[in-house]
């Protein structure tokens, strides 16, 4: 049986956009193991629903969209292997074929800034406050915190921010590159169902190809990226021939 301790992790879809939501306030949504898979579950979901064309990630409660992982839970991992072979939130949060939206608020420190990197979008309130604290306590972000950082703002940010473990503040962190809207207090949430709905109403195959082919162009060669780029689209045009066809069938 779950201790309610352990916090948890809800999915929620309101016409076509979905949230993933860390739910446990009272201790600033800090993530535990039982958190960590449920976020896999709720990422699952979202892919697995067919409504759901956009997600939006948030932390329940005023105070903040995540402070990492409980550091009380890392002392249940019995020595380093097990560890290396633990279970890991980040990769179901980067499989999301769906395009994903931070809904950033108060603190989104460690692991909580590690999730809004791996979203697609971040629409952070102005007095959102983002760390990367790791390194004072004797280790390194293993969220990814170092490959995102360093794609999105450059490597001299990336050590800045990695190496110091200080905290930066929303306006800070925009200067960066890493906030693609920049709101008042309060707003942060509005304005990402605004910007989800607008995708939303976009054809879902030619959502999920852009951000195949941008995902892909941090991985591919140019030569290689345009491939993948032509084939997307390909599939768009796929889909919309066989919708076509479904009509006249329908029609006729």
């Amino acid at each position: 049986m779950t201790d309610p301790q352990d916090g948890t992790v809800r999915f929620e879809l309101t016409g076509h956009v979905a949230e993933i939501i860390l739910d446990r306030p009272a201790k600033h949504n800090a993530l535990t193991p039982h958190m960590y898979r449920e976020i896999a579950q709720c990422c699952a979901l979202a892919n697995d629903t067919a409504d759901a064309h956009v997600v939006i990630f948030r932390g329940a409660g005023e105070r903040a969209f995540c402070a990492g992982s409980d550091i009380k839970s890392l002392e249940g991992y019995e020595d380093f292997w097990a560890w290396r072979n633990r279970f890991d939130y980040i990769p179901p949060i980067l499989g999301l074929r769906k395009p994903s939206i931070a809904a950033v608020k108060g603190w989104a420190l460690g692991g909580g800034l590690e999730i809004a990197l791996a979203c697609d979008l971040r629409v952070v309130a102005r007095s959102a406050v983002f760390a990367a604290p790791e390194v004072g306590l004797g280790w390194n972000g293993a969220g990814g915190a170092a490959q995102h950082l360093t794609q999105i703002c450059g490597y001299g940010k990336a050590m800045k921010f990695l190496l110091t473990g200080d905290r930066f503040t929303a306006v800070e962190a925009e200067q960066a590159g890493l906030v693609e809207w920049l709101v008042d207090d309060g707003q942060e949430l509005h304005t990402a169902h605004e910007i989800a709905e607008k995708i939303a109403g976009h054809s879902t195959v030619a959502t999920q190809a852009v951000k195949s082919a941008v995902r892909s162009a941090m991985d591919l060669t140019v030569q290689q990226g345009l491939q993948n780029e032509n084939e997307l689209m390909s599939l768009c045009f796929a889909k919309a021939e066989l919708a076509r066809l479904k009509a006249s069938q329908q029609g006729g």
